[in-house]
């Protein structure tokens, strides 16, 4: 059995994806078939979250957050390969960045604005939150290092395409020597089937949740075989969106009058993560804060561990437009200066609502800075 707010997500997905392939199919106005795209982009990515979710607690924080995010990731990787196949190169470039800066500016911001305003200031696992953002400043640098050398033009910047392959596969190593201790458990959660402490049993009413059958939001936790399947059902689907949706842009930003680098920095950005976006923010208000830091800061590190590095090595295979790891010199900048306010921000192990606002106010700032091109 669903509850009221799973079948809410379901049906909305469900309806939006049919509209979505009527406008495609019937050749209908780009505008409508881009939002519509968009939107059922995003209830694809919360369906996601929603389906992982039912394993939060048998996983651990560490290992929740490397699975969403991974499965939330791939509505982008989708919009991203169609959008090379398209040559709109500075709509992945700014979409890489964007997801980065939305999920450690937006999407941290709001968390901790909904936790600290309902639960005051939350604490969290110090040591995990500063492995995250020391891997995150490092998986940036290398990231963004065939960048540097093309804007001071060293003899590395003739070979870009090389440089840039060398990073894409020195990132991924990187990434799959993180993943055994990103699943481990951290200090006081509980095993598999145990409660951890100050929180209701396994049965009861999960994560501070109603108990079911009480609320609008009332917990109820589905049979494996329906996660397994819905995971597997919004994978599909979310290919097939992601076409339709890049198959719009390009005539719908010439008619809104929007640039390609704010399309990728916001639209994109937020479209394809909307899982983080959600659980994220849902995980700080009932105060499971250990939880949605892994969320909200897994998916960044795996854009810029996993995503960014297989676009590179993908881009020559599916045609289109090629790859690299060199990124305008605004983004650059930008992300790493959120990338270290980010880290001041959350190495003390606390966050309150204030800390929040101004990481959001800093990520408006930023997409104000892209509306122009």
């Amino acid at each position: 059995m669903l509850s009221r707010s799973d079948r809410v997500v379901v049906a909305a997905s469900a309806v939006l994806t049919v509209v979505a392939a009527v406008l495609f199919y019937s050749h209908a106005a780009h505008v409508a078939t881009f939002v519509v795209s968009g939107l059922a982009l995003a209830a694809l990515a919360a369906l996601v979250g929603r389906s992982v979710e039912q394993v939060a607690d048998r996983l651990g924080s560490g290992a929740t957050g490397v699975v969403q995010s991974a499965l939330g990731n791939l509505p982008e990787l989708f919009v991203c390969v169609f959008a090379l196949r398209d040559h709109l190169t500075k709509v992945v470039e700014a979409a890489i960045i964007g997801s980065i800066l939305g999920n450690i500016l937006l999407v941290l911001g709001l968390s901790f604005m909904v936790g600290g305003l309902r639960n005051g200031r939350q604490r969290f696992d110090g040591s995990r939150a500063r492995t995250l953002i020391a891997l995150m400043i490092l998986a940036v640098a290398a990231m963004l290092v065939p960048s540097l050398a093309s804007y001071v033009h060293t003899p590395a910047a003739r070979h870009e395409h090389a440089l840039s392959d060398i990073a894409a596969v020195v990132l991924l190593v990187v990434f799959a020597l993180s993943v055994p201790s990103s699943l481990q458990r951290g200090a006081g959660e509980a095993a598999p089937g145990e409660a951890a402490p100050g929180e209701a049993a396994p049965g009861a009413a999960a994560a501070g949740a109603a108990p079911v059958g009480e609320g609008d939001g009332a917990a109820v936790s589905w049979p494996m075989p329906v996660a397994v399947a819905a995971l597997a059902a919004t994978g599909v689907l979310a290919a097939l969106v992601s076409d339709w949706f890049v198959d719009a842009l390009s005539p719908a930003l010439g008619t809104l009058h929007i640039s390609q680098a704010f399309a990728g920095l916001v639209i994109v950005a937020i479209a394809g993560n909307a899982v983080e976006n959600v659980v994220g923010i849902q995980l700080a208000a009932r105060n499971r804060a250990d939880h949605a830091l892994s969320v909200i800061l897994n998916s960044p590190l795996q854009i810029a561990l996993v995503l960014a590095p297989v676009l590179v090595l993908l881009s020559p295979v599916i045609g289109g437009a090629s790859f690299t790891l060199v990124f305008p010199p605004l983004l650059v900048t930008t992300v790493v200066g959120s990338v270290l306010a980010v880290s001041f921000v959350i190495i003390d192990g606390e966050s309150d609502w204030l800390e929040g606002a101004a990481l959001v106010g800093l990520y408006a700032v930023v997409a104000a800075s892209f509306w122009w091109g």
